[in-house]
């Protein structure tokens, strides 16, 4: 009988389901951790600064596991690989819920890195690999509501569950949401056999993941221990090598870990040079507008948290009308509009006072979303729009790492500067100008990746996107899946 109901199912709707749980699952874990920091440290009677490693090590091992995941999925196929990473996830989460001291906590927080690591881009090749350009285009309209609601709900879940129940909750809450995508996908997503990708690189995964763990650790830790400090000297120093090497040993390879070579592909590299670039002043204003309202204009936590949310209804408002535009104009001027208006807020934010009202604030950060999003869907879509399939879980691989160095260069950059604008005498709070110079300067950044983002070239893109299911034969976008229907999702 399941057998049956699973044929009848289709992948059109199995695959956003277990992707949107995946989504919303490792944003809101990823997101939250940081509220219970407090109450973890009260537990096991430490300071909250000795907990530093409890945060650092989840994005470090998350780094450190993404170049293995494309090989994962080409060789295992992504339900099996998918599903297990979701399993070491929920079962990692579960020991984090049940550590009685500090080493059990960070060994298993690493383990849950190490299964976000293959969560990201397996469930993102998936879902692309299910639907053609021209589709994906409207299935990322629905798949941006879990990437933007996990963000703004998870402190607020994280601070009802540390209040009421316990810090141990806020990995424990991983399970009610996980546990069901696991039985779901295992009974209803295709199954793949996968395939021969060729000898595992094992070279390529010891440089690439040295050079993305060092990487990652030294940006992290720079605005907490000072950029000059020699561990972070030595991890950017030693990141920078083994990057270097890893690019040197992966072009020469036959059958490489990182397929470097997508990159000679302008469009692919122009979309991951815009992703790494523009999220640093995007994910950098989500990171300063809480600490801005709770620092300098002394709100509340909750005060804060929903003087930020309306940053979600302004990108859910504009991904539809993205998409609708994304065929007609192209992502080109989408994406470069969208920065121009990101530089237009943060210009605004930073005319903001401790006098500044809540909703104020609130207006202008329904404005960022709504700049924001002619961002995400454009960029992510035209990325793989040029990209042949049967590349499709080394490209997601690659766009991941890209998203990931962004999103950490983001909070690093921004507190650098907060720190260069303070007095030492008032290190522990940052005057108003220091945020004021802070949104500046993340301005100037968007400012900058806007003018790049009008040179991109986007006819393949919109060539791609016109494209209907099933037709054609080079590219992501054109080559149609077995068994695919010709009903378009979303409309």
């Amino acid at each position: 009988m399941l057998s049956a109901l699973s044929t009848r199912l289709s992948q059109r709707l199995v695959v956003p389901v277990v992707c949107v749980s995946v989504t919303f699952i490792a944003i809101v874990d990823g997101a939250i951790t940081t509220v219970a920091l407090p109450s973890i440290a009260r537990q096991f009677r430490l300071t909250t600064a000795a907990l530093d490693g409890v945060v650092v090590v989840y994005p470090v091992c998350l780094a450190m596991t993404i170049p293995a995941s494309a090989w994962l999925v080409e060789r295992f196929g992504g339900k099996r690989v998918l599903l297990t990473a979701l399993a070491g996830f929920l079962g990692s989460s579960l020991l984090c819920g049940a550590a009685t001291g500090l080493g059990q906590l960070v060994a298993y927080r690493a383990a849950q890195g190490v299964s976000a690591g293959v969560l990201f881009p397996a469930s993102t090749a998936l879902l692309f690999g299910t639907f053609s350009s021209a589709e994906q285009i409207r299935i990322s309209r629905y798949m941006i509501i879990p990437q933007q609601i996990a963000p703004a709900a998870a402190p607020v879940l994280g601070g009802l569950l540390v209040d009421h129940l316990s810090w141990r909750w806020v990995f424990y809450v991983n399970l009610p949401v996980g546990l069901p995508a696991v039985l779901f996908g295992a009974l209803f997503l295709a199954g793949d056999r996968g395939r021969r990708p060729g000898p595992f690189d094992r070279p390529g995964l010891l440089l690439s993941a040295g050079a993305l763990g060092s990487g990652m650790f030294g940006i992290c830790e720079g605005p907490n221990r000072g950029w000059s400090s020699p561990a972070v000297v030595s991890s950017l120093v030693l990141g920078a090598v083994l990057l270097v090497a890893t690019a040197v040993v992966e072009l020469h390879r036959s059958h490489p870990l990182l397929r470097l070579r997508l990159f000679s592909d302008r469009l692919f590299r122009d979309t991951n040079l815009i992703n790494l670039v523009g999220l640093v002043p995007i994910m950098g204003t989500l990171y300063l507008t809480p600490l801005f309202l709770q620092q300098a204009q002394g709100r509340t936590a909750l005060e804060s948290g929903l003087t930020t949310f309306p940053e979600a209804f302004g990108v859910l408002l504009t991904v539809q009308v993205t998409g609708a535009l994304y065929v007609r104009v192209g992502p080109r001027l989408i994406v470069g509009c969208g920065l121009v208006g990101v530089t237009a807020v943060l210009l605004l934010l930073a005319t903001c006072t401790a006098g500044t009202g809540l909703w104020t604030v609130r207006a202008y950060m329904f404005l960022f979303g709504a700049a924001i999003g002619c961002f995400f869907v454009p960029t992510t879509v035209a990325s793989l729009a040029t990209v042949d399939r049967t590349d499709l879980p080394q490209a997601t691989m690659l766009n991941t790492v890209v998203r990931q160095t962004g999103g950490a260069l983001a909070p690093a950059a921004v507190t650098t500067v907060l720190v260069l604008g303070t007095p030492q005498a008032a290190a522990a709070s940052p005057p108003l100008p220091a945020y004021q110079h802070a949104y500046v300067a993340l301005a100037a950044i968007a400012a900058a990746t806007a003018v790049f983002a009008f040179t991109m070239p986007d006819r393949p893109a919109r060539i791609a996107a016109r494209n209907r299911p099933g037709t054609g034969t080079g590219t992501a976008g054109r080559v149609p899946l077995p068994g695919r229907r010709r009903n378009r999702v979303g409309s």
